[in-house]
């Protein structure tokens, strides 16, 4: 069968027909790359992946990165489980880039579905790109030259205090993990294209600014990107759907309308370089 794409909206998206991600070939790995360059986020059906085949096609694209919080696979350490039903409810609602507290935040994601809830439990990304570019030329400039500080939120450290020996793992937690530092503005290294790089989950501060005017900055900038649809696409999910995303160039939200409904997501992460 020959691949079909079909662009979902002007700034992100394509929904790709005709491919197997069981056991792709190198030159279907190069077109998939081409697309997710172009399109951002890539949509997939009827991809029945057992979890090898799963990180077997996360390691076509480079180097998997291991989620230091996580709950993960017990055979398979490089999927991340992101299972929710009445005991677990949703807790990632926010738009976030995956990861940006690390120095080098991952390149993109892999997430397919396991189970899905009968109605609810899409998800939705937004074009950083898109976002930049509708900022006034004076505002790009000034964002062009500030740095700003990103660290784990709240979230992680419950987390970790509900695992076993859960305050001695954030002791080491909060050794290992200092906040860094990426430019507010970043150059995607294939593209070279410029896409804001802030989020409301991983990004506190701006660094030299006062805290007050960090604040209103970074306010301003979610409040751009959460309220923009023209920015967006949303995605309905069905069982085996698998989405490909940039994290370099993305943000997402995993929207949580469908407690106490079952939904159970599995995702493998590609590790990626420093911001610039």
């Amino acid at each position: 069968m020959a691949i079909s794409v079909r662009k979902l909206t002007i700034n992100i998206g394509a929904e790709v027909r005709g491919v197997d991600l069981r056991n792709p070939s190198e030159g279907l790995v190069k077109e998939i790359e081409d697309l997710l360059h172009e399109h951002l986020v890539l949509f997939f059906h009827d991809q029945d992946l057992t979890p090898a085949q799963h990180v077997a096609l996360g390691r076509c694209f480079g180097n998997l990165h291991l989620h230091s919080v996580a709950a993960t696979h017990p055979d398979h350490p490089e999927i991340i489980l992101l299972d929710n039903d009445e005991k677990r409810p949703p807790s990632i609602d926010a738009w976030h880039t995956d990861v940006t507290m690390d120095a080098e935040p991952p390149m993109g994601s892999i997430l397919r579905a396991v189970e899905v809830p009968g109605v609810g439990g899409d998800t939705i990304w937004a074009s950083m790109y898109a976002a930049y570019e509708a900022l006034p030329k004076a505002m790009q400039a000034m964002l062009g030259e500030l740095v700003a500080v990103h660290h784990y939120p709240d979230s992680f450290r419950t987390s970790v205090t509900r695992q076993q020996d859960g305050y001695a793992k954030l002791e080491r937690y909060d050794k290992d993990h200092q906040p860094v530092e990426h430019p507010m503005v970043r150059t995607h290294p294939v593209t070279g294209r410029k896409a804001l790089f802030v989020n409301s989950t991983f990004t506190k501060s701006i660094k030299g600014v006062g805290r007050k005017e960090s604040r209103a900055i970074l306010d301003m900038l979610e409040h751009h990107v959460a309220t923009r649809p023209e920015f967006q696409v949303r995605f309905k999910w069905e069982r085996h759907s698998v989405a490909f995303w940039d994290n370099r160039c993305t943000q997402h939200y995993a929207v949580a309308d469908y407690f106490p409904q079952v939904r159970r997501m599995q995702r493998v992460t590609i590790a990626g370089d420093r911001p610039y």
